[in-house]
């Protein structure tokens, strides 16, 4: 248990000093997975006066700004953070002021470090790449001051460029008729060529894409209410771009997930991503709540780090401290393997994980199991998993539970062959359980096989008692799942 307590510790803390805020957010967990403690922001708009040649931030936001970073300094040191990234982005490189700004924020005790139109785009590209392993595309991160755009593919980013298309920017822009605000934004894309030959979808990252994400969910009723991982194809994204355009801010800020600060932005920013995708032809959409932040911190990482699955390492860190022991879970995946398992790594991971969370469900109060079972795969934010998989641990889960049945919406997120063979992955997990396959003698003492129409429990003659009551109907439920007879064997 001692792993899981310094998983749980302030670890380390990002201040991003951006156009539109100034934020600070520390970060606990794994360091493949990182959870956030605390997520502050002031809306100091620094960019607000900044136009295409530059100029002056206000000195209102800098003062808003100075006084959010000296209080951000004494919340780091009660909570312990000695690892403090502090990052500057669009406004301030572009600022006349911009240096005599950086050496006050020196001046509280931080260490400012402003980063280029390149190094921001690669740092937004590196939380894009962990946040999906190895995925190739173009990531697209919208801040206040500037649009950063970067590609990625097997792990890598190349081609970092950022463009003077941020949401304090584009009002302006779009004052001067769609015709002026058409051609400058091609304008500002003929630098980005080598996007529009790249595969793959366009990684929306920031605030205001994932206000259109809760605008395109909410319009879809979609099941889940993370926007992380939604994904959207160019038509859809089209259609809701002409329906943004209809609609009052007002009516935009009343849906869940939009701020007003984003629904002022949204119309705006929804006509340059119809420019955008236009010029780009991506695959489709993608929406990622990591991004800039996440992207420093995984940038820190060491090769055999990354290389960690964020799936399990976020499954693994959130069901220790529930019991979920990943030494068992691993037990378990691998005696329910002659009867229940995934075809490949990709299904063979969400089945690990799928067991190590139910191991951790049946410590809940039972009362509580199969509302927790669902809300633990579809509302809490997992990474490196998108909405099928999500599905199939529900129903895994749920299983798990002795449930075969879920929520009308999982069939909307994957097909029914998917959830059958999660859920029969969760009724494998609980016989597992029931059976004592997650203590290591009697692993060794029992196997689960198919042998021709027949689905049986071999267990040795010291080991055959366990096979009572309710391990004998968990295996008649899953042999019957299954489509086999069940058959107890002492061998």
């Amino acid at each position: 248990m001692n792993r899981p307590a310094r998983h749980a510790k302030p670890a380390k803390a990002v201040i991003d000093i951006g156009s539109n805020t100034v934020r600070l957010v520390i970060y606990g967990g794994p360091p493949r997975a990182p959870i956030i403690l605390l997520n502050e922001k002031v809306s100091a708009r620094l960019g607000r006066d900044l136009g295409p040649d530059g100029g002056q931030m206000p000195d209102r936001a800098i003062e808003q700004a100075l006084a959010a970073l000296a209080r951000f300094v004494l919340v780091i040191a009660d909570y312990g953070v000695r690892d403090v990234q502090t990052v500057a982005t669009a406004a301030v490189r572009e600022a006349a002021n911009g240096p005599a700004f950086l050496r006050e924020v020196a001046a509280l005790g931080l260490e400012p470090r402003l980063l280029t139109g390149e190094e921001e785009a690669r740092a937004s590209a590196a939380g894009v790449i962990a946040a999906f392993p190895g995925a190739p595309g173009v990531v697209a991160d919208l801040g206040g001051g500037s649009l950063e755009l970067v590609a990625v593919d097997g792990g890598a980013s190349h081609h970092g460029i950022s463009l003077p298309l941020g949401t304090l920017r584009l009002p302006t822009l779009r004052e001067k008729g769609d015709e002026k605000f058409r051609r400058t934004v091609h304008k500002a894309f003929e630098g980005a060529g080598w996007a529009t030959a790249h595969d793959g979808p366009l990684y929306l990252v920031g605030g205001t894409w994932r206000a259109f994400a809760a605008y395109a969910m909410h319009e879809m009723d979609w099941p889940l209410s993370d926007p992380h991982a939604f994904a959207l194809s160019v038509e859809d994204a089209l259609k809701f771009v002409r329906k943004i355009a209809r609609t009052e801010v007002t009516a935009l800020a009343a849906i869940s997930g939009i701020s007003s600060l984003r629904a002022a932005a949204l119309p705006d920013a929804a006509q340059m991503l119809a420019i955008m995708l236009a010029e780009l032809k991506p695959d489709g959409l993608v929406f990622s709540s990591w991004g800039l932040r996440e992207g420093l911190l995984y940038q820190q990482l060491g090769l055999e780090e990354r290389a960690n699955d964020p799936l399990l390492a976020a499954v693994i860190a959130f069901a220790a401290p529930r019991q979920g022991a990943v030494t068992e879970a691993t037990r378990l995946a691998a005696w329910c393997s002659g009867a229940a398992h995934g075809e490949g790594p990709e299904a063979e991971r969400l089945r690990l994980a799928a067991t190590i969370l139910a191991l951790a469900l049946a410590r809940v109060e039972p009362n509580l199991r199969t509302r927790q079972a669902v809300e633990w795969s579809l509302d809490k934010r997992w990474i490196g998993i998108d909405a099928r998989g999500r599905a199939m641990l529900a129903a895994a889960l749920l299983g798990a539970c002795g449930k075969t049945e879920g929520p009308a919406s999982l069939a909307r997120l994957a097909s029914v062959g998917d959830l059958r063979e999660a859920t029969g992955w969760g009724l494998a997990t609980r016989l597992a359980r029931r059976a004592g396959a997650a203590a290591l003698p009697a692993s060794l003492a029992s196997a689960l096989q198919v042998e021709d129409d027949r689905l049986i429990l071999v267990t040795t003659r010291e080991r055959a008692p366990i096979a009572g009551e309710s391990v004998t109907k968990d295996l008649t439920a899953l042999a019957a799942w299954l489509g086999l007879e069940s058959a107890i064997e002492v061998r």
